[in-house]
C-alpha cells in the first residue's frame, strides 16, 4: 500500500518537477546579469543615428546605444556592447554572445516564435528610397524586376524580396546609400529615420523617399531576448517606462531626431 501512495505522490510531483527547470532557466539570465553587474547588448555599430561610431573619436554612440545604457543603469548593472554584422546578429543570442540585441529590430511574428521582445521603444517605417531623378519607381509594386540594395535577412530586405525585387547585399544603411548613389542599384527599403538622419547629416544627397509602410512588422521596434524571461522582460519594461517617466527617452530622442518620439510608440 506504501509503494501505491509512494508511486501516486511521485506521479502527482512530476509536473512539478518538470517545470522547476524551465522556470529556474526563465530567472537566469536577470539573474546573471545582475551577478556579473553588466548587461551584454549586441548591436551593429554601423547603423546610424541607431548605432555607430563618432567620427570625431570613435566612440559607439546612437539612439539605441544610449537606450541600451540607460536600461543597464536602471537594472543597476553596466552596459556591455559587443558589436556584429546584422546578418548574424540575432542569432548571437541562440550561442550567448550577448544578453539582448538593442538594434532597431521590428517585432514580427516570425521574430516572436522564437525570441521574446520588450514592449515596443521607438516607431519608424520601410521608407523606399530611389534616386532624386528616378521616375519609374512611386510605389514598392514598383520594385519589380528592379535591383535593391539590402541587408538580406533584415525585414527591409524581405520586403524587398516580397516585392518581386533582386536584393544585392550589403552589411548596412551606409552600404546601400553608396551602391544606390553610385547607380549600381535602383533603390533601396530602410527605415525612415535612418533615411531622416542622412538626409539631415548630407541635405545635398540626390536621394528621396517615394513610399513608406508603417506595418507592425516595420513601425514598432523593441529589445530582443532569448525565449521564456519573464523576470528579464519584466525588468527591461520596466527601465523602458521609467525613461519615459523621468524625461531621459525625450532627452535621448530629442538629441538623435530632434523630437520627441514616444508619443509615436503604441
Amino acid at each position: 500500500m506504501k509503494k501505491k501512495l509512494s508511486a501516486l505522490l511521485f506521479a502527482s510531483l512530476l509536473p512539478l518537477l518538470a517545470a522547476a527547470p524551465a522556470a529556474q532557466a526563465a530567472a537566469d539570465d536577470l539573474a546573471a546579469i545582475q551577478k556579473a553587474g553588466v548587461l551584454r547588448i549586441g548591436t551593429e555599430g554601423t547603423y546610424a543615428p541607431f548605432s555607430y561610431h563618432d567620427a570625431k573619436d570613435n566612440r559607439l554612440v546612437g539612439f539605441d546605444v544610449d537606450i541600451g545604457r540607460a536600461i543597464a543603469k536602471r537594472l543597476g548593472v553596466k552596459a556591455e556592447f559587443v558589436e556584429g554584422k546584422w546578418d548574424g546578429l540575432i542569432a548571437g543570442l541562440d550561442v550567448n554572445r550577448y544578453d539582448v540585441v538593442i538594434n532597431q529590430v521590428g517585432i514580427s511574428p516570425e521574430r516572436q516564435a522564437k525570441f521574446d521582445f520588450s514592449k515596443p521603444y521607438i516607431a519608424s517605417a520601410a521608407a523606399l528610397i530611389v534616386r532624386a531623378d528616378n521616375d519609374t519607381i512611386h510605389a514598392f509594386s514598383d520594385l519589380k524586376g528592379k535591383r535593391s540594395a539590402n541587408t538580406i535577412t533584415s525585414n527591409f530586405g524581405k520586403l524587398a524580396q516580397r516585392s518581386g525585387a533582386e536584393v544585392v547585399p550589403v552589411q548596412g544603411f551606409n552600404d546601400a546609400i553608396a551602391l544606390l548613389t553610385s547607380g549600381r542599384v535602383d533603390a533601396t527599403v530602410n527605415d525612415q529615420l535612418s533615411f531622416l538622419d542622412f538626409k539631415h547629416q548630407q541635405p545635398k544627397a540626390k536621394v528621396k523617399v517615394v513610399a513608406t509602410d508603417d506595418s507592425a512588422e516595420f513601425g514598432q521596434s523593441g529589445v530582443l531576448m532569448r525565449k521564456n524571461q519573464p523576470a528579464l522582460k519584466a525588468a527591461i519594461d520596466k527601465a523602458l517606462d521609467a525613461l519615459r517617466d523621468d524625461g531621459t527617452y525625450k532627452r535621448i530622442s530629442e538629441h538623435y531626431f530632434g523630437e520627441d518620439l514616444s508619443a509615436k510608440v503604441k
